[in-house]
């Protein structure tokens, strides 16, 4: 198994690795999109997640590591062990982070039925897929905005259902598929179906770093990872183990962190002055702010998490403004600065 570079070691990129972690705190939060620069730590930081996620407690033999306390979620022989009254023998396992490749075909993604096997011997045998080994984690996809339509349709709804439902020649499987969704990509090389983008809950921009310091501990650290992956590793040990404890400590209390009416009539004046479409900006701004402040430690939403995770949770969810040619970040920050005060 190969080492990962790791989390903490990554120079800068605040935003991007804030959002993951708000993620990993709260996946409702719809998943995570990066994009930006080649060489900027996109799929670094993703597949150092890996390592940072505690484990989570999955049925033994399951082929979809379902939760034992899973109730409607659960797939079908889970359930049917359940109404059976057989006991439920569970067990830790590592947060599944699985890649997607851009050339992956549907069966690979969504699984296989052997029509052979199902028709001489009454069988329906069927070999799980991309989605099936991703659920309950997460589902990274490196240059999603090249991934082809016909899987960015299946993945839209299965993203919508949290199932994934198979279908050959009037065989059927369904089972459970609800993973945080994380893309990676270079704007230069085509823009996302706006289907798919608004399946993602925060959107992060990143950037070469432009001062000197900076863009030399980049280099310094990668070096020094890629002589000595263990050695590298084994120094920023302490640290990764600080940020997974901040995660467990954040999954524990976010459901006790009050969200106050003030929190919520701020979340939706900032979306009616951006004009976005729909409630899903108020909603995935009030979770994001929610899973900051379990991170923090916070009792409640303060106007603090609201500024800091608005321009992630806002920022792709914006009309084209022709009268206005800022991006869309400085739009945010605008209005983030008109309604809080600077």
């Amino acid at each position: 198994m190969s080492v990962q570079f790791p989390f903490s070691a990554i120079v800068g990129q605040d935003e991007m690795k804030l959002a993951i972690l708000i993620a990993a705190v709260d996946p409702s939060v719809g998943g995570v999109l990066v994009f930006g620069d080649r060489g900027t730590g996109k799929s670094t930081a993703v597949r150092a997640l890996a390592a940072m996620l505690p484990k989570m407690r999955a049925v033994v033999g399951c082929r979809y590591h379902c939760d034992p306390e899973a109730g409607g979620s659960a797939c079908e022989d889970c359930k049917a062990l359940k109404l059976a009254g057989t006991p439920v023998k569970s067990h830790l396992i590592p947060v599944p982070v699985v890649d997607l490749p851009l050339g992956a075909t549907e069966d690979r993604v969504v699984g296989a039925l052997d029509l052979e096997r199902a028709l001489s011997q009454g069988v329906k045998a069927y070999e799980p897929g991309l989605l099936a080994r991703a659920n309950r984690g997460f589902l990274y996809i490196d240059e999603v905005n090249l991934l082809e339509d016909h899987l960015v349709d299946l993945l839209i709804d299965v993203a919508a259902s949290g199932e994934n439902v198979v279908e050959r020649e009037g065989l059927s499987v369904r089972h459970p598929a609800r993973f945080v969704l994380v893309g990676s990509g270079n704007p230069e090389e085509g823009e996302l179906r706006p289907q798919l983008l608004d399946r993602f809950g925060l959107s992060v921009e990143v950037k070469t770093p432009t001062d000197l310091p900076s863009r030399i501990e980049v280099v310094r650290r990668r070096d020094q990872f890629e002589r000595d992956p263990a050695g590298f590793t084994e120094k920023w040990k302490k640290e990764d183990e600080r940020v997974r404890r901040s995660i467990v400590k954040g999954k524990s209390r976010i459901a006790e962190v009050l969200v106050p009416d003030a929190a919520l009539e701020r979340a939706a004046q900032l979306c009616m002055a951006l004009g976005t479409d729909g409630l899903r900006g108020e909603l995935t701004l009030i979770r994001a702010a929610r899973a900051l402040a379990a991170l923090q430690g916070a009792a409640a939403v303060s106007d603090e998490h609201l500024k800091r995770v608005a321009p992630p949770a806002l920022r792709h969810r914006l009309r084209r403004n022709p009268l206005d040619d800022a991006g869309s970040t400085v739009r945010v920050d605008r209005a983030v600065a008109e309604l809080f005060g600077a």
